[in-house]
């Protein structure tokens, strides 16, 4: 029995088609743009009739994240399976740790300084963070979140994941969300790994970061809005805590409007406490040989009848 896919969108570039198909058993019949009477289809944001053709039992989307005019479709047709791919979980987790460091080691305006021949940082009151011994606090503990949290141990830091349903069998301390409150005021760091949903939006506002200690160093390579726009900047613009930032409240419109389109509509850019990176954080050389690496593995269980990993709770977003 061969298995029918389809992959339509943006990610069915010929360089992901090609290597895919080096990698699917011949059981699986990958066809391009517009196919009809897949079994699977492979597609970030279907169509309502894309979704309602005949014989469809599931939908992958080819990267992190749930948009939600495709997590309401899918809602409304529960015989649909719903699938992430999570093959930038490694880029993402390096680009959280390198945020966290450069931001507790103050890099950008060294490095800033120096370029110009100016080494008075150098005999300046040291302001670094000292990492080893410190208390990071990840929100998320996905895969993503996993491994950050690893890598923060290696360094020396202790280590608390909030996540909504702790199993009691994590590597690190592990709390329910409806202790984040209590945890806020422990920490040395922050990292923000979570998918935006409703009821993650805004989940720092103001309040929340006025628990945080003098000092705290904020990392969100999930999304903006995780966190209250104007109060991030306040607290921040202050100099009482620093960040490196990944994700964003404002983007491009398209390409043409790259060079030129502010992330936010306050100057996070006139801030030397933080670091900015233009969401970036699943990016890298390999990006879609890992792409393939994912798609090809989650086929080929379906392929042999095993459930495909990384199912997506579409009433919980994730």
């Amino acid at each position: 029995m061969s298995l029918r896919v389809s992959m339509v969108g943006r990610q069915a570039d010929d360089t992901v088609v090609r290597a895919l198909r080096e990698r699917l058993p011949d059981s699986v019949v990958l066809e391009i743009d517009g196919a009809t009477g897949a079994e699977i289809l492979i597609h970030g944001t279907p169509t309502e009739t894309d979704l309602d053709s005949a014989g469809l039992k599931a939908v992958i989307i080819p990267y992190a994240g749930v948009p939600g005019p495709t997590r309401a479709r899918l809602a409304a047709r529960p015989h649909i399976a719903l699938h992430n791919l999570h093959h930038n979980a490694a880029p993402t987790a390096e680009m959280a740790v390198a945020l966290l460091l450069a931001a507790a080691k103050r890099i950008v305006p060294l490095d800033a300084a120096l370029r110009k021949g100016d080494w008075s940082p150098r005999y300046d009151e040291p302001s670094e963070m000292l990492l080893d011994g410190a208390h990071l606090i990840v929100l998320g503990f996905g895969q993503i979140g996993a491994r950050v949290a690893a890598a923060a141990v290696a360094l020396g830091m202790r280590v608390t994941a909030v996540r909504t349903r702790p199993r009691g069998d994590e590597p690190v301390t592990t709390i329910a969300a409806d202790r984040l409150d209590e945890a806020l005021p422990t920490a040395d760091a922050l990292v923000l790994t979570l998918p935006l949903t409703e009821a993650t939006e805004g989940l720092l506002d103001a309040r929340r970061l006025a628990q945080l200690k003098d000092g705290c160093c904020i990392v969100n390579v999930g999304r903006g809005p995780l966190i209250d726009e104007e109060a991030l900047h306040t607290e921040l613009a202050s100099g009482r805590l620093r960040a490196g930032l990944d994700v964003w409240y404002r983007y491009p419109e398209n390409k043409d409007a790259a060079a030129s389109t502010a992330p936010s509509r306050f100057e996070f850019g006139a801030l030397e406490n933080v670091v900015l990176s233009p969401h970036r954080a699943g990016h890298c050389m390999r990006i879609e040989e890992l792409r393939a690496d994912h798609l090809a593995r989650m086929l080929s269980a379906a392929a042999r009848d095993e459930p495909m990993p990384n199912r997506v709770n579409v009433e919980m977003g994730y």
